[in-house]
């Protein structure tokens, strides 16, 4: 299937239900239901899933439009992890319940998107674990209109085997692919401001300094989107030297564009009415959630050093292979 045939019906069905408005609402009530009905009957959740189990059997890289599409919306909900929780639970042979299901690669950090889900996959060490979310106890970081929450206790349910080097992985790629799409949205946001606002006669957008900074937001938003898509790209493994080289680059990025577009847009971007702040604030939380930049390059360069490879021969057969 051509990527866009993917997309477009998977992007219309969003802007129906999706928008900044119901970003807003999303954060204040907590209550994602009427947008988690549109997704479920879709039938996108299950894009992942094998055919013989009723989905569509696409690869995670065949759906990096889609998840893009979601982080280009600062959407909240976690319809990425739901995807691979099904797949996984699939795999298994174990019924996957209707609600939106969060990944939790740690009980030490706080879980994305966990607010808002019904059912937690724990990454328990030696197998997963899928939980009632209330199980754990959810409580929010504090964090402004952020839909994050701490986990605690014992989870409680059916447990699967669990991938080859566990949940974290495979979550830090879907961060990486959910702040691809925001960048990328956001990039987009700042060049059309920059030609839009007028000031001194002109608009800002001819300042060679604000061209300087819009391209080299142009030139992080091209790297997110390659790192997120090279992490995804051997599904059903995720290896952590391809994860990790995914949210390294992503959340290095996102501290950089955040800031470049809120530069740009002065101080209407931090305005609680101006929807720059949804896509700022979901990047920051996305950066931190499964490990941020400086964990993946313990990991990294862990790895890299536990190889007798030249470097050019290690980074060929871990990265690029």
């Amino acid at each position: 299937m051509d990527a866009m045939e993917l997309l477009d019906p998977f992007a219309r069905m969003l802007d129906d239900v999706v928008g900044p408005d119901t970003i807003r609402a999303l954060e204040s009530s907590n209550d994602g239901q009427a947008i988690w009905q549109a997704i479920a009957q879709s039938g996108y959740l299950d894009a992942l899933v094998d055919e013989t189990g009723g989905g569509a059997g696409l690869s995670l890289a065949e759906i990096t439009p889609l998840i893009g599409a979601l982080g280009a919306r600062a959407l909240p909900l976690p319809v990425a992890d739901t995807m691979v929780a099904r797949a996984l639970l699939a795999q298994a042979g174990v019924s996957a319940p209707d609600g939106p299901i969060v990944l939790a690669s740690s009980l030490a950090q706080p879980v994305a998107g966990a607010l808002l889900a019904d059912h937690v996959l724990v990454d328990a060490g030696d197998a997963l674990v899928l939980s009632p979310i209330a199980a754990l106890d959810p409580q929010p970081t504090g964090v402004h209109r952020s839909l994050a929450a701490r986990l605690s206790g014992h989870p409680q349910g059916p447990v699967l085997a669990g991938p080859e080097g566990g949940l974290r992985p495979i979550a830090a790629v879907l961060r990486a692919l959910l702040i691809a799409g925001a960048v990328a949205r956001l990039t987009e946001m700042s060049a059309t401001y920059a030609n839009d606002r007028v000031q001194f006669g002109k608009p800002i957008g001819r300042h060679q300094a604000l061209q300087q900074m819009l391209a080299v937001m142009a030139e992080d938003m091209v790297a997110c989107r390659i790192a997120a898509q090279m992490g995804a790209s051997r599904w059903p493994l995720v290896p952590p030297a391809l994860a990790a080289t995914a949210k390294i680059t992503t959340s290095a990025a996102a501290i950089r564009i955040a800031a470049s577009a809120h530069a740009v847009h002065g101080a209407i971007g931090i305005s609680e009415a101006f929807d720059l702040q949804l896509l700022t604030r979901r990047l920051h939380e996305w950066r931190q959630a499964d490990g941020s930049e400086g964990y993946w390059a313990d990991v990294l360069g862990a790895a890299r050093l536990d190889d007798t490879a030249s470097t050019v021969d290690w980074v060929r057969a871990e990265i690029f292979a």
